[in-house]
């Protein structure tokens, strides 16, 4: 699947043999927000993208609304007890953070699989 990036949004490429079009959505928002797009070829799917996103950002601004935004970096991660304190202990003994050492961990398996 492709990507699309705009104003710090993302958005996914799909295709329908049905319809011979182009389609996807914006990723990451929270429920309830949904942004769309179509295109009959990439420039008109990217048109829609950023148009899209623009007219949604408009709206926002004219109802005095803040933004959904993808993908705030915060996360919140649910571990054993065990691992945590394992986690713990091993970044004491590094000098570093568990916050650290989950992202350098995150990145390595992205890495690995081909998808960074």
């Amino acid at each position: 699947m492709g990507k699309l990036k705009y104003k710090g949004y993302t958005g996914s490429v799909e295709y329908s043999p049905e319809d011979e079009c182009l389609f996807g959505k914006v990723l990451g928002l929270r429920k309830g927000v949904f942004i769309s797009y179509e295109g009959n070829s990439v420039e008109e799917l990217k048109k829609d993208f950023e148009g899209g996103i623009d007219d949604y950002l408009a709206t926002c601004e004219k109802n005095g609304v803040e933004p959904a935004r993808p993908y705030s970096g915060k996360l919140v991660v649910r571990l054993s007890p065990d691992l945590h304190g394992s986690i713990a202990e091993y970044v004491a003994e590094k000098g570093t953070t568990i916050n650290a050492f989950l992202n350098e961990a995150a990145i390595n398996e992205l890495k690995a699989a081909h998808a960074l």
